[in-house]
This record gives C-alpha cells, structure tokens and sequence, in this order.
C-alpha cells in the first residue's frame, strides 16, 4: 500500500514539474538557438524545418505565422538596452539604424502579442514611412501623450514589446552580433 501511494506522490510531482516548465518555456520562450543583439532577441530557425521544439512550442501556443528563414527575420524587444522594461507611461526612443534590409517594419504589441489599441490607430513605422535625419538615422519616440517627428502612442500600459521585421535580410542564422546587424538602440527617457 505505501509503495502505491508512494508511486503515486511521484508520479503527480513529476508531472507537475514536466507541465509547469513546458508551460513556462511556451510563454516565456527559450534561449535556444536565439540571437540577441543588445536588447533585441529573434530566433532565426522559427521559420525553418530546423525550428527547435521550445519555438515551435511557442509558436504553437500563440498562433503566430513566423517570416520564413529566406524571407526575414523578426527582433523582439521587452527592454531597453540597460534592461528596464517597457513601460508605455514612460517616454522610450528606439533610434539608430537597421541591419541592411530591402524592406522593415516596427510594431508595438502588447503582452498577450495583441497590438496597442490608441485613438490615433497607429500601431507602428515602416522603412518607406519613417522620417530621418540628414545622416540616415531615425529617432522614434513611444509614448502615452503626442510627441512631434515619429511617434508611437502607448495608450498608457503597463508593459509592452517592440517587434522589428527585416524582410530580404542577410541578418539570420550566421549573425554574431552589433557588427553584424547594427541594431537600433532602446533608451528609456523620462518615467513620471
């Protein structure tokens, strides 16, 4: 009777563990196979035959259709480059430039992976829209209030995350690091 009982603590703990780390491994993500560049991660094999199961986990869970690996690559950002995290009642820019890229987009989601609802329906930038300076650069500013030049509205959430898609890239699965792909910077710039 107590080796039955016993099997059955055992076997309950074990599976508890096994389900709670796959859980929080489909949520949060794994670091397997992924690449990041100051505060932006992206898994290069998610759109490929070589997907590691934790992504394809995840993928799974969310639903999301990820760029196939000859088409881009998808940046994911949920801090600033001294990782703090995002806050949309605090005032962030994302400037710089972009890895070489015929095509990219920026877009604010928020927790759930859902974009930001805001009065002004601007959910993000793209290469062909952004204003930029004489050197090429671009500053884009996120924030709850209106901001002048390139402004993202945060409706004021607690927590969000910047997706950056390069699209007909050489940035993939043979990247390093900054040299490689000089991502553009987060930096948070002022919190009431």
């Amino acid at each position: 009777m107590r080796l039955i009982f016993v099997s059955i603590i055992v076997l309950l703990l074990a599976s508890t563990i096994g389900l709670g780390t796959t859980w929080i491994t489909s949520t949060r993500g794994a670091s397997v196979g992924s690449l990041t560049i100051g505060a932006w991660t992206a898994r290069p094999r998610t759109g490929s035959a070589e997907i590691d199961p934790y992504s394809r986990a995840s993928v799974a869970r969310s639903g999301e259709l990820p760029i196939g690996t000859g088409d881009g690559i998808a940046f994911t950002a949920a801090t600033d480059d001294k990782g703090r995290t995002l806050d949309g009642r605090c005032d962030v820019v994302v400037s710089g430039t972009t890895p070489p890229a015929r095509f990219w987009t920026l877009t604010l989601y928020d927790t759930q992976g859902q974009l930001v609802a805001n009065s002004m329906q601007r959910y993000g930038f793209t290469s062909e829209e952004i204003v930029r300076g004489s050197d090429g650069n671009f500053d884009i500013r996120i924030a709850a209030r209106a901001r002048s030049g390139n402004w993202l509205p945060t409706g004021g959430l607690d927590k969000y995350l910047l997706v950056m898609r390069l699209y007909d890239t050489p940035v993939g699965v043979a990247t390093r690091g900054q040299r490689d792909a000089p991502m553009p910077s987060i930096a948070t710039t002022g919190c009431p």
